[in-house]
């Protein structure tokens, strides 16, 4: 009598065959996991009823067994676990931000996520995401760690896997021709719908930004504005004192100076700036915005790049004048390395820091002395000091304002802001606007005393906006296309000295008539450039906003 080789090894029992349980743990993954996309397809008015419902389930099946599919190409001894463990706490992680603050999942959010400091990620942290985390990702992975596998013998596994893949292939296609006239029209006209797909949004956004090394030349930082030279002051003239203000976060609308309801900018309003309401963003978060604003290119080149080149603020140098960075935030994202620069988190001040963190008044303590430390034929041609603000910074926005700034309540005490009423977040993040106003106008006041030797001026511009809880929305980072523009629209605020006004010939009038002209931070570099008297070759008048406001004599 001949006995029958088995295909499995030892195993106990009750022991589960792994093809099973990646079907059940993509099927978890597909409905549970993805309840974020699930919701925003329950509020699509194109599917509705039992249309709806044959979409969803159809939807549902093509990402399960794409999951699947997925899995099978890993379902070999000892790996399944270890994988789809990964798969559930990201699902979980992923499930948590998308429901809460109405975010998306794509290459600049993991940028995002990667360049986050431990501060900043212990703002995200609160009692919510950690139930979140153990009943997405822990618990049905500790069911799965305490359920036994079969072990197959490494041809049957393989036979197995080819199996399965073949069979969630012959699955994605039914599914996608009996739901294909509304996915196609789905997917073309919400395209945000992609970028909810938990946890296979986070793995290809992942891939792309691991692919981001092989698609441009990360190592080599190509030169720009080498020929830079600033404009030669006459003998009655004071060097220029530029001071750049880069905002974090802040939305225009919500500046009192630009029409808003509320005196969010009662120090600003009592000052002679212009103010440039029809200005948008770069991207949506700082990790885009920054770099691109203080590129010579314009959004579209700056995107498609193929090298890295040097900034604005290399151009600066190049032209010799002193430049310093003073940062009070995450870093300037490579914009300023080659420069003098002070980070704030460095600092100690008893009433300005505390854990860990300053007010952004901190960083006009003792400016005059970190002025005078850099090199004096330098200061000669003219300074450019850049500021870069804690500024609204959320979710977190109560922690941004000192207590005597807190004018509007209630206010929204947590870091979970679905916690609180949409009336109690505007107002934690009026009054980030309302601290931001006050530490302009307390630049303004130190640029005016400095008026004796020099020829001040400041510029703010904020990187992004933010969404407020408008359609659910909170916090910022969505792709652009389908960013609202809460998210895109920055304040873009100027303020020149008697002095700095007539050495440059620039008329207040020409620029305040631009008040509404549609620009974008395409324009900033070169606008910085102009405001300097900065020659190059890099520099475009025809994107400089104060070109055709400058006298020709």
């Amino acid at each position: 009598m001949t006995t029958q080789r088995s295909s499995f090894l030892k195993s106990p029992p009750n022991a589960w065959h792994p093809a099973w349980v990646a079907v059940l743990g993509s099927l978890w993954l597909a409905s549970i996991g993805n309840f974020a996309l699930w919701q925003q397809v329950h509020q699509l008015p194109e599917v509705s009823g039992f249309r709806g419902l044959a979409f969803a389930l159809g939807f549902g099946a093509i990402i399960a067994a794409a999951l699947t599919a997925l899995l099978s190409i890993v379902n070999w001894r000892g790996l399944l676990k270890p994988v789809l463990t990964v798969f559930f706490l990201s699902a979980a992680s992923g499930a948590y931000f998308m429901v809460s603050y109405g975010i998306v999942i794509d290459s600049t959010m993991i940028t995002n996520v990667l360049q986050t400091d431990t501060k900043e990620a212990l703002d995200l942290m609160n009692w919510r995401m950690l139930i979140s985390l153990l009943l997405l990702g822990i618990l049905p992975s500790w069911v799965l760690w305490k359920t036994p596998l079969k072990t197959l013998r490494l041809s049957h596994q393989a036979l197995s896997n080819t199996f399965t893949a073949v069979a969630s292939v012959v699955v994605i296609v039914a599914a996608l021709l009996a739901v294909f006239q509304d996915f196609s029209s789905i997917m073309r006209n919400h395209t945000q719908l992609r970028y909810l797909v938990n946890p296979l949004n986070s793995f290809y956004a992942i891939g792309m930004v691991a692919a981001k090394p092989f698609q441009r030349d990360n190592k080599t930082l190509l030169p720009i504005g080498q020929d830079a030279k600033t404009t030669a002051l006459k003998p009655s003239d004071k060097p220029p004192l530029l001071l750049l203000v880069l905002g974090e976060t802040a939305r225009m609308g919500n500046f009192g100076v630009n029409g808003y309801e509320r005196n969010t900018s009662p120090e600003l309003s009592q000052e002679s700036i212009i103010s440039l309401k029809g200005v948008m963003s770069c991207g949506t978060s700082t990790a885009t915005s920054v770099p691109c604003m203080f590129s010579h290119m314009g959004k579209e080149d700056f995107e498609a790049r193929k090298n890295n080149y040097e900034s604005l603020i290399d151009v600066l140098h190049h032209a010799g004048l002193a430049v310093l960075w003073i940062d009070n935030q995450s870093g300037c994202k490579g914009v300023c390395e080659r420069v003098p620069q002070v980070l704030t988190k460095e600092l100690k001040h008893p009433s300005l820091c505390k854990d860990g963190e300053c007010f952004d008044e901190i960083m006009l303590q003792q400016l005059d002395e970190r002025i005078q430390a850099l090199p004096a034929e330098r200061r000669a041609k003219g300074v450019v000091v850049v500021m870069h603000q804690m500024g609204s910074h959320g979710p977190a926005y109560y922690k941004r304002v000192p207590e005597n700034f807190k004018k509007f309540q209630p206010e929204c005490k947590s870091n979970a802001l679905q916690e609180c009423t949409r009336e109690q977040v505007v107002n934690a993040f009026d009054n980030t606007i309302l601290y931001t106003d006050h530490f302009l106008g307390q630049a303004i006041q130190w640029l005016k005393k400095s008026e004796g030797n020099s020829a001040p001026a400041l510029l703010y511009v904020s990187d992004h906006g933010e969404s407020l809880g408008e359609n659910n929305l909170y916090l910022h980072g969505l792709p652009y296309r389908v960013a609202p523009d809460f998210q895109k629209r920055v304040p873009w605020i100027t303020w020149w000295s008697s002095r700095f006004e007539k050495q440059s010939g620039l008329s207040r009038t020409c620029l305040k008539n631009k008040a509404q002209a549609p620009l974008t931070h395409d324009n900033y570099f070169h606008s910085v450039l102009g405001l300097m008297g900065v020659s190059s070759e890099v520099y475009q008048a025809k994107l400089d906003v104060h070109a055709d406001c400058r006298s020709k004599s």
